[in-house]
């Protein structure tokens, strides 16, 4: 039997249409899962945040891993902006997107020697150094090399996010970046190092932050290190004051800080400081403007609650297994149904494989399309082919037209690296 809603519950609206495109017709022709991103949402919050930022010397470099699909960064290249990498693989992305490597920065605690000397040989604009043996290994593949490599500390202000454990980036118990009392020793040392220009800060702090206060704190802090430098004699070229502006996963429940507000925070925080800024947006920029379309394949009524199973699964959308993430979902079709609560789930062999519990719905049926929103960051991305399912096709949206820009994976390009072990070699 299905379970009686909640009276409380908030209903989100339904979603037949994105970027003035047909969901229902775009499914049918595409199949599902779909992940579905509009192109005007993006320009939206680019925009926002330039506008921001007006009269400030900044770049935006957009955070890749948030979804490294060469059009959505084609996108960001177009209007201006740059790239925050981890890898040599998001690297290669972003220029054969069209992102210069001079608007590139290169963040994460385990860069190794190849990634380096990769990103050196493209002639990106900055490191954001997390640990002395990185520095050291900077500075031993930028002398074989013959080049000087531009760095900046990551700090690490050990100020809480108040955002989820696992996307908390700012404590004392992180991996992420070092303190002030270690950065301070690298300065004081910095001379000793031929092929390091160490003359940058870098924090960041975490993800989906929806309080201006932790980026108050942290900056604050950052603000009165590089005060510190300066009045020893160490020259600061660049602050990079990181990513983590929160987005409305909830409706009626999160509330995001307006861009001019986190604007407002840095030119205070900063005041003064007449370098260059960095700003590392991610999910602010993608997050809202993706949904993942999928159908219900059956609900099955258990002893104590109503499944709707999905043809989505984790392998799709890792998000709420892995952080219990609230993501809105919403039919695609207007049509009004009486309410239901279900467990929304998969049809992946784990019980983590759900996307929602107790949900309030419109009552659904076998082959009803629904739209799982805010998926735009972290979902294609993080995505597997555990349980062997192929991964997802992504389409962009622009307005009322649509270009696939990842075609559905086939099982043979699955599998296409496997083989049979049969060449055998001893090391």
């Amino acid at each position: 039997m299905t379970a009686s809603p909640r009276h409380d519950a908030l209903v989100p609206d339904p979603q037949p249409t994105f970027d003035s495109v047909d969901l229902h017709a775009l499914a049918a022709r595409l199949g599902t899962p779909l992940y579905a991103y509009s192109a005007n949402a993006i320009r939206q919050r680019i925009g926002e945040l330039q506008r921001a930022l007006h009269g400030l010397d900044a770049t935006i470099c957009y955070a890749v891993k948030a979804n490294s699909n060469r059009a959505i960064l084609e996108l960001m290249a177009a209007a201006g902006l740059g790239a925050d990498i981890v890898s040599a693989g998001e690297l290669q992305r972003a220029l054969a997107s069209g992102i210069p490597a001079h608007r590139i920065v290169f963040s994460g605690v385990g860069k190794t020697d190849v990634e380096i000397d990769a990103a050196l040989a493209a002639g990106i604009a900055r490191f954001n150094v997390e640990s002395l043996d990185e520095l050291h290994a900077i500075e031993r593949v930028a002398a074989a090399r013959h080049v000087v490599a531009n760095a900046a500390v990551r700090i690490n202000p050990d100020v809480d996010a108040l955002t989820h454990a696992k996307i908390s980036t700012g404590r004392a118990e992180n991996k992420f970046g070092v303190s002030i009392a270690e950065a301070r020793r690298w300065f004081a040392e910095r001379r000793q190092l031929a092929n390091v220009r160490l003359d940058g800060l870098h924090v960041h702090i975490g993800s989906q932050i929806l309080e201006l206060e932790p980026f108050r704190l942290a900056l604050n802090r950052v603000a009165s290190f590089w005060r510190e430098l300066v009045h020893a004699g160490h020259p600061i070229a660049s602050i990079d004051v990181g990513g983590g502006l929160g987005v409305r996963y909830r409706a009626g429940h999160d509330e995001p800080i307006a861009a001019a507000d986190f604007a407002g925070v840095v030119r205070a925080a900063l005041a003064g400081f007449h370098g260059h800024l960095l700003l590392e947006p991610g999910r602010y920029l993608v997050a809202e403007a993706g949904v993942l379309l999928t159908r219900v394949l059956r609900i099955k009524e258990g002893t104590e609650r109503s499944f709707l199973v999905l043809d989505a699964a984790m392998n799709d959308l890792q998000r709420p297994s892995l952080y219990d993430a609230w993501h809105d979902i919403v039919p695609v079709s207007p049509e009004p149904r009486p309410l239901a609560t279900y467990d929304v789930v998969g049809p992946v062999c784990e019980t983590g494989d759900t996307f929602a519990r107790a949900r309030v719905l419109p009552a659904c049926e076998p082959g009803d399309l629904l739209a799982i929103q805010g998926t735009g960051a972290y979902g294609a991305s993080m995505a597997s082919t555990y349980n062997s399912r192929p991964l997802a096709a992504e389409v962009l949206l622009d307005d009322g037209r649509y270009a696939v820009i990842r075609r559905r994976q086939t099982l043979e390009e699955m599998v296409a690296g496997e083989q049979s072990a049969q060449d055998w070699a001893t090391p």
